[in-house]
């Protein structure tokens, strides 16, 4: 008797674990099916702004890799009505570090010693990549107009040299039309806290003392591939 109550209490549970498998594996298979993908497009740029004791300095990378999964309630087209709150997205992107280059402010190259000591600041033989993920996506403010952007809050993880943190950043979502949208943002973060050291190279005698605040701006374009259907 017992060991009849045994086996059918095991068989019990197999059903019970293998029906929340399934509802697990539907859920997760509709939700993919919601989810409607944009991949980066040329176009786009990162600029990294900080200061030294000598003067304000500049570096910008006009590739970013990866791609945003949009869910549906995503503002996707100009004029979109999106209630505000959290909003389902998922966003994986990176910038080879090599990508960088030192310029002016009005975008001309600057210096390819820079370039390097920057590399070697950043620790690129080891971590060649800085990564961005999403975490959270809260929509604040809605345009006005329908050429006007949407107005987020993202908190994410953003790694660089090896080294990952939080960090949270008002963001800006302008649908283009023709399934492209463009992402703005700007952040400040401090180079220590990614085990980064203010570089002091020599400069005719004198050590130049680069300041540890940094502001990161970006300037993200992406689109559907041909023949995606946009979320609702």
């Amino acid at each position: 008797m017992r060991v009849k109550l045994k086996r059918k209490m095991k068989m019990n549970t197999l059903h019970i674990t293998g029906s929340l498998a399934l509802l697990l594996t539907l859920t997760t298979s509709l939700r993919a099916a919601e989810m409607t993908t944009f991949n980066s497009l040329p176009g786009s740029k990162v600029r990294i702004e900080g200061t030294s004791s000598v003067h304000d300095w500049q570096t910008e990378s006009k590739l970013i890799g990866g791609s945003l999964e949009a869910g549906p309630g995503f503002p996707v087209e100009p004029g979109q009505t999106v209630p505000p709150g959290k909003v389902d997205a998922k966003v994986d992107v990176f910038i080879p570090v090599r990508s960088f280059k030192s310029v002016e402010k009005d975008g001309k190259v600057y210096s390819d010693k820079m370039d390097e000591r920057m590399y070697e600041a950043m620790k690129q033989p080891g971590s060649p990549k800085i990564f961005y993920r999403l975490d959270e996506l809260v929509l604040k403010e809605s345009p006005k107009t329908p050429d006007a952007a949407y107005v987020f809050d993202a908190k994410g993880d953003l790694a660089v040299a090896g080294v990952t943190n939080k960090i949270s950043m008002p963001v800006l979502v302008t649908p283009l039309g023709g399934k492209k949208l463009k992402i703005t943002g700007e952040t400040a973060v401090k180079m220590t806290q990614f085990g980064i050291q203010p570089p002091s190279p020599p400069l005719l005698g004198l050590v130049i003392k680069t300041g540890d605040d940094v502001k990161l701006r970006f300037e993200w374009m992406v689109g559907q591939k041909a023949g995606a259907a946009p979320a609702k």
